[in-house]
């Protein structure tokens, strides 16, 4: 007969894989959505809006396995920090996917479109969300509080790209009032993707608290 606590060490190792599976995911439809931003190419925009279900999917098996785990196993201390830290970064994945859909719903709106301008910064951008994206999983599964904290220093990069992107659309539709349109879109993508940067944060933050008990400020 199984023990109880070989029983809770497998569900644990589940919900890890569902994570690594969920991060993936979102690593990936960011990566996706920025080369179809590039090359405006609606079908694959339209694609991967049409994924994101599959996302959601991943989260529902989390919160269902999670609840089972805490209802017949009775965790306490850091095994019931680990499966709430389960439900915080599947969230936290979950709205990283519908802003990666969010940036393909402006490819959409984009459609035959020539761009205003090469892209440079936007996939800088997204180049560092996906590697946070990646390092978030990895300190989470290695329980590796340096790699969490390391997050609030990626987020700075985003941050001061973001800032710099807005700058040059603000200069763009200054002096040319016709690009006002796309040069918006392009702003609200250079926005999903500041935000995506702030979800990883969180999950570093979840980490923190998942190793120390204490609830951190990564931003602070």
């Amino acid at each position: 007969m199984m023990t109880q606590r070989k029983e809770f060490d497998l569900g644990l190792e589940e919900l890890k894989a569902h994570i690594i599976e969920m991060g993936n995911r979102v690593e990936r439809s960011i990566g996706d959505s920025m080369m179809a931003l590039e090359n405006v190419d609606v079908p694959e925009a339209k694609r991967l809006i049409a994924e994101d279900k599959e996302l959601n999917q991943i989260e529902d098996k989390i919160s269902e396995l999670g609840a089972k785990l805490i209802a017949t196993q009775q965790p306490v201390a850091k095994d019931l920090r680990r499966i709430l830290a389960a439900f915080k970064i599947a969230s936290d994945l979950e709205r990283m996917g519908d802003l990666s859909v969010d940036v393909a719903k402006v490819v959409v709106r984009l459609e035959g479109q020539v761009l205003i301008k090469p892209l440079i910064d936007l996939p800088r951008m997204a180049e560092i969300v996906q590697m946070m994206t990646r390092e978030s999983i990895q300190s989470f599964i290695q329980e590796n509080v340096d790699l969490a904290y390391k997050m609030a220093k990626d987020d700075d990069l985003v941050d001061a790209l973001y800032s710099q992107i807005i700058r040059e659309l603000f200069t763009i539709m200054m002096e040319n009032p016709k690009t006002i349109s796309q040069a918006n879109l392009l702003s609200f993508v250079g926005r999903y993707i500041e935000r995506f940067a702030d979800h990883a944060t969180n999950i570093g933050e979840c980490v923190v608290y998942l190793v120390t008990g204490s609830r951190p400020d990564l931003n602070s």
